[in-house]
């Protein structure tokens, strides 16, 4: 009898650990980790994305910050260990890391139309899609100016940054030609279709520094994004280059009497992508479907001003969390504001960068 129960007691021992690591496989199986910039941007994601996502399918995500790059992507999967499954990253990069084959390629075919049933391919923004990689937001190098430094008419296009004449103070602008060299061009009065052809050309960057030297002594130049609305809130310039959301965050949150010029915005995106060898591919790829779809793409803009890449989300988008600030408006994607945009070319920039920083620093020495 002592023998039998031992037995039992062995049996159940032996049942508890085999539930146990079925339960533990599970577990592990059913969550995925997904890696982005953090702050407000991982924020957006988190209750726009993750919680939602995790409603739905049951599936946990685990949320990693990193600097961005592709250092650690490599490593992970040239080393075969790879313990992320998506990872946010810029345009860039996505191109870099899907031509080394460092990024599994995802079936477009698999897309789910917008929810206006519109196809995929139709509804995602020009360049949004990507055989390795899903577009989640669009963020614009854009003008801004502080409006009370204007009491009569206002600028509202690219040339009137250019414009000292007409519109006098003090220009401020990144110690870098980013974004800063397409502005000049298109203020001379190249479409944006044609920017980086022109670009290309000794003529066309003559062209564009020669609009750079119209305003040269009325510019002064910092380093990060960061400093530019102060730059302005101190008056210390009328006009800036900036990145819409923090001159959005400065009219929202802290009540500043700024006002971003959209025409000819810079925009950039960032996707979603998966590492090779995820080991968690599948509930990646879920992740992906969910994440850019209409709905979830307008429930971002709720926490942050960068705009959704489908077009069928535009409609769908509502307040600033917390207020009743409509951020339709405020969206990079906007109708209004997306007409004469231009897309950054990471193509042009990884040819020409070293080339365009060289003449760039010369210009300021000057």
């Amino acid at each position: 009898m002592q023998s039998c129960l031992k037995n039992v007691k062995c049996c159940v021992t032996v049942i508890v650990v085999i539930l146990f690591a079925s339960f533990s496989i599970v577990v592990a199986g059913d969550a995925i980790t997904v890696v982005s910039f953090g702050g407000a941007y991982t924020k957006s994601q988190m209750e726009a994305h993750y919680k939602p996502f995790t409603q739905k399918t049951g599936i946990k995500v685990n949320s990693v910050d990193y600097t961005g790059g592709l250092a650690e992507i490599r490593a992970q999967v040239e080393s075969g260990n790879v313990s992320w499954d998506v990872v946010d990253v810029e345009t860039q990069d996505i191109m870099a890391a899907c031509d080394d084959g460092m990024l599994e390629v995802i079936d477009l075919t698999k897309v789910p139309s917008g929810s206006d049933g519109t196809p995929a391919q139709k509804d995602f923004i020009p360049n949004a899609i990507h055989e390795c990689g899903l577009g989640n937001i669009v963020w614009s190098n854009i003008i801004a100016y502080d409006k009370t430094r204007f009491p009569g008419e206002k600028p509202s296009t690219i040339q009137d940054f250019f414009d000292v004449k007409k519109f006098p103070g003090m220009r401020g602008m990144l110690k870098r030609p980013n974004g800063i060299i397409e502005y000049a061009i298109m203020a001379a009065g190249v479409p944006p279709k044609d920017v980086y052809d022109v670009l290309s050309t000794k003529e066309g960057m003559d062209r564009a520094f020669a609009t750079l030297d119209s305003i040269k002594k009325s510019s002064i130049f910092f380093d990060t994004y960061a400093q530019g609305p102060q730059m302005l809130a101190d008056g210390e310039a009328v006009m800036i280059t900036s990145a819409n959301g923090r001159i959005f965050n400065a009219i929202v949150k802290e009540k500043k009497p700024f006002v971003i010029i959209w025409d000819h915005q810079i925009y950039n995106m960032d996707y979603y992508v998966i590492p090779k060898g995820s080991k968690n591919k599948e509930n990646a790829l879920k992740f992906l479907m969910f994440a850019t779809g209409s709905q979830a793409l307008a429930d971002q803009a709720k926490y942050i001003s960068y705009g959704p890449v489908r077009n069928s989300s535009v409609p769908l988008i509502t307040v600033y969390e917390g207020t009743d600030v409509k951020m339709a408006p405020h969206m990079p994607t906007a109708p209004e504001n997306f007409k004469t945009a231009l897309a950054n070319s990471p193509e042009w920039w990884a040819d020409n960068q070293d080339e365009m920083i060289k003449r760039y620093n010369a210009w300021l020495s000057q």
